[in-house]
């Protein structure tokens, strides 16, 4: 045993000493190796770091790429062992300033051996590089490339257009915004300081600006968009045009308004410099700028143009030539003319005719649009078109067409369009140069003409325009046999026209004498028998029609409201390709009762004979009393028009009211417009019709009226708007059926003495009113509440105005769960209602989520004594509140609003004492909102 385990032990010391002089050997081999291997260690890492550089080189060369994910860990693992090979060095250069003794072998060797492991490691980072497949990818576009535009600080028609945008922009309902207006309106500027605006910066990841080509092309907007996005798409146009559709329907339209007369002044003033001080030419330069018509672009031209003129003489002299622009060259603005011409010449003619036609109205004069159609479907411009519904419907279409090119633009009042100085004097130099068509238009020209023009003057002219002069006469006779147009109207000291003044105007289409002093119509009225519109409207002190008129055999639209006429002439009768009938009649009636008895026997038949009538209107004043003799049978006969599609008509009583709606067939079809007014009131325009930004076209007013009656309500179940005044006998509205009033979209209570509650929740079963976008209620003397009983949902689901005038007893305005329903409310105001206490009860809508009347924009609270709270703390966000009017509340010591909420908050209107006493819970809520406050002037 003592043998085997020797024998053991002495193997095992001998494989030990080998293992020994094995390792001390790979020691002595190592240090011997170490310049070799510092050699090889510079070599591997010289060519990963060259390596590095040209990949460094490779991704600068393209500005549009970065480094891939993996290529930024890969020069990760570069430098970290950069720094180990510097160690490595360091250490090296350390050893040969000493000798290497015995002594050092171990530390060379291992310094040795960790040089041939750096070196792999060198040579493995060098392999993975030469195999990179991605060393750089696209960078991700950046959020914006800011553009620098035009600074906008004395422009502030563009300064709310952005703030429009920006609020649009924060509503997640709207999706594309339309910013759009004439050339040379500042659209260009706007957008590029969207581009640049730091706040829609941090709305969105990328902002993109991109630029329209001329010719409109899809596919040039969608490789602009896509190189901007940084994406590849393969593929032709086709291919292109299938994965990119582009859908320009907007959610919100933002109309550019032209500068105001301060921006403007202020933008001429700087681009003119220091020779607008130069004695006498402010004056001038004020009257240079009237002619630039708040456009920037035109500002900037003509600014241009008047830099370099140092004397007042030649400020002169550019004023006389800037009002005979453009038919006299003025450099630097030629291409203006060219640019709104390019828009004009792609017209097609009809469209053509009907935009020269603007022209001959005043610049910036509010044309009528109804009138405007009228009038170009009397000059023929729509073609073979005969009805008056497919005429309308075809001029809207035109109106829409020109509005997009903005060769006439949308005036501030409904229903109503203009042309500007710049487009306007473009369309008469144009008609200047046409064949076909001449113009002399003279309308509102300085002070007024006082004369008319010179009877050569006349000769050759197709349209004429007299408008809004001084005119006291005309010329005896002219020779003016292709006249088609004359336009006479606003000649208020016009009483007289000579008897032999139309005898050669044979081919007349249009007569406007609207709103002219004359008391007569001449003779030669019969000489017109190509007329096909006539206005007599507003013509005060005319009692009566020629007989002569009855020669008119192609009349189709006569406006005779406003005259003196207090009963249908018979003349009316004998005009058998009337259209389009409007008349009222006035309070006073000639004669005596058998005169006015026998004339009623004669007139009352006038209508039956109109078999052609498309439109009627007869307004008729509460005091007429031939009226009340004549209304019957004339109802019947209007009752049998098989051809009317629009009646506007005073219906005295409900009896006569279901004569109608019993014997016409036409009036429930979908596409007859009406406004019936039952009962007498003093004013024919309907209140509620100002509160809607669109046109309405079925209207219902019952005056002096009690409790509910079947016919009122069969009626009411196709009106749009209601207007229920000085009624008696019904609490609610509601009374009326439900069937019959969910259709409305506005509705204005006025003197209702009975009216307790606007919707009595008792008589519902589903929701109420989920229509009604306007409610209008004023003097309800014993109204409780607006809302009583249960709301069901959907009810007030559209409403966006509310105002209540005069409710002395009203109590409350939003009580349990209304105010949850009124998501669309954007209007809220509320006078002279002296018991009132609180907007929203606070009691009645504990728990009240902060988002509530999101779409809530203005408020208006005025002479409400005992007021004592809006809402009960600033818990609520009030997110799109804009205004808030208060007067007259002297109780309301607390505001709901704190540091952080209603953030598009822009005024605070009230008195100084009141805004002094309010309380504040939180100490940096008044200074915030200190700036926003403005005294209030009524």
């Amino acid at each position: 045993m003592v043998e085997a385990a020797a024998s053991v032990i002495a193997v095992e010391a001998y494989r030990d000493g080998r293992n020994l002089i094995s390792y001390v050997t790979k020691k002595f081999d190592y240090a011997d190796d170490l310049d070799m291997n510092y050699k090889r260690l510079k070599e591997e890492s010289d060519r990963l770091f060259a390596r590095r550089e040209d990949i460094e080189a490779q991704v600068q060369r393209d500005k549009t790429k970065k480094m891939s994910k993996e290529c930024e860990a890969w020069f990760y693992r570069v430098k970290v062992i950069e720094q180990e090979v510097m160690k490595l060095e360091n250490e090296f250069n350390k050893g040969k300033k000493r000798t290497w003794r015995k002594r050092y072998i171990l530390s060379r060797s291992n310094l040795s051996r960790r040089m041939v492991k750096m070196c792999e490691e060198l040579h493995s980072l060098w392999v993975d590089a030469r195999v990179e497949t991605e060393v750089a990818v696209e960078k991700p576009p950046e959020p914006v490339r800011l553009i620098n535009g035009p600074k906008i600080e004395n422009k502030s028609s563009l300064h709310l257009a952005i703030a429009e945008v920006r609020g649009h922009l924060r509503d997640r309902d709207v999706k594309r915004v339309g910013v759009w207006g004439m050339y040379g309106i500042g659209k260009t500027t706007i957008l590029q300081n969207l581009n640049d605006d730091e706040e829609i910066g941090k709305m969105f990841d990328i902002v993109i600006y991109v630029c329209a080509s001329k010719d409109n092309c899809i596919e040039t907007l969608q490789c602009a968009i896509s190189r901007r996005l940084k994406l590849h798409v393969e593929g032709n146009d086709d291919a292109a045009r299938s994965c990119w559709p582009v859908d320009m329907e907007v959610d919100e339209f933002i109309n550019v308004k032209r500068l105001s007369e301060d921006d403007a002044w202020k933008m001429f003033r700087e681009k003119v410099g220091r020779n607008i001080n130069l004695p006498g030419v402010e004056p001038i330069a004020r009257l240079v700028v009237n002619e630039c018509a708040g456009l920037p672009l035109l500002i900037d031209r003509v600014a241009r143009n008047f830099r370099k003129k140092d004397n007042i003489y030649l400020w002169r002299d550019g004023l006389r030539s800037l009002r005979r622009w453009p038919n006299v060259k003025i450099h630097g603005m030629d291409e203006v003319l060219e640019f709104l011409r390019f828009f004009y010449d792609d017209l097609d003619d009809g469209t053509k005719n009907c935009f020269l036609y603007g022209a001959l109205y005043p610049e910036d004069y509010d044309i009528f649009v109804d009138y405007l159609l009228e009038c170009w479907k009397a000059r023929g411009f729509m073609g073979d078109v005969i009805d008056f519904i497919e005429a309308r419907e075809r001029g809207h279409s035109i109106l829409r067409d020109l509005i997009d090119v903005s060769l006439l633009e949308r005036s501030e009042r409904m229903k109503y369009v203009r042309m500007n100085k710049v487009i306007r004097n473009m369309a008469l130099k144009i008609s200047s140069e046409s064949k076909f068509s001449t113009f002399l238009v003279q309308a509102q020209s300085g002070e007024g003409l006082h004369k008319p023009p010179k009877e050569d003057e006349w000769k050759g002219v197709t349209e004429i325009s007299l408008i809004d002069n001084k005119l006291h006469s005309l010329p005896e006779k002219v020779e003016c046999e292709g006249l088609r147009t004359l336009l006479l109207q606003k000649n208020h000291d016009l009483t007289l026209i000579p008897e032999s003044f139309f005898r050669s105007m044979q081919k007349l289409q249009v007569l406007d004498l609207y709103g002219s002093g004359i008391k007569s119509l001449p003779s030669s009225i019969s000489s017109l028998t190509n007329l096909t519109a006539l206005y007599l409207n507003s013509c005060s002190d005319l009692m009566e029609l020629p007989a002569d008129m009855r020669s008119l055999i192609n009349l189709e639209i006569l406006d005779i409201r406003g005259t003196g006429l207090s009963y249908l002439p018979v003349q009316i009768g004998h005009l058998l390709h009337l259209r389009c009938l409007r008349i009222s009649l006035s309070k006073s009636c000639m004669g005596s009762l058998l005169e006015q008895s026998k004339l009623a026997q004669i007139s009352q038949n006038v209508i039956s004979g109109l078999s052609l009538l498309e439109e009627l209107v007869i307004d008729v004043d509460p005091h007429n009393l031939w009226w009340d003799g004549v209304v019957k049978a004339v109802t019947e006969q209007v009752a049998t028009l098989t051809k009317l599609t629009s009646l506007s008509f005073c219906f005295p009583s409900i009896d006569c009211l279901k004569i109608f709606v019993t014997s016409s067939s036409l009036w429930k079809d979908f596409s007859f417009t009406f406004r019936f007014s039952v009962g007498y009131h003093e004013s024919t325009a309907y209140k509620i019709l100002e509160h809607f930004e669109y046109e309405i076209f079925r209207c219902l007013r019952y005056v002096n009226g009690e409790g509910v009656n079947h016919v009122i309500s069969e009626v009411l179940a196709e009106a749009e708007v209601f207007e229920l005044i000085h009624h008696k006998g019904i609490s609610s509205i509601t009374e009326f059926g439900m069937d019959s009033i969910n259709k409305m979209r506005g509705c204005l209570i006025e003197g209702c003495t009975d009216i307790v509650s606007i919707i009595n929740g008792a008589h519902t079963v589903e929701a109420s009113l989920g229509c009604l976008e306007k409610m209008v209620i004023k003097n309800a003397p014993r109204l409780l509440s607006i809302f009583s009983g249960p709301l069901h949902s959907g009810s007030l689901a559209r409403l966006t105005t509310l105002s209540i005038y005069n409710c002395p007893k009203l109590l409350k305005i939003f009580s349990s769960g209304v105010v949850q329903q009124l998501s669309e409310l954007q209007q809220l105001r509320v006078e002279e209602c002296q018991e009132i206490r609180e907007i929203i009860v606070g009691v009645e809508n504990i728990g009240l989520e902060t988002g509530c009347l999101p779409k809530l924009k203005m408020l208006i609270l005025e002479n409400l004594p005992k007021l004592r709270s809006i809402w009960v703390d600033d818990s609520l966000e009030w997110p799109s509140l804009e205004g808030v009017t208060v007067y007259m509340c002297h109780s309301l010591i607390r505001l709901p609003f704190g540091k952080s909420n209603a953030i598009n908050l822009k005024y605070i209107k009230g008195q100084i004492a009141w805004w002094r006493k309010l309380e504040w819970a939180e100490d940096g809520t008044r200074e915030r909102l200190q700036k926003i406050f403005f005294i209030f002037n009524q």
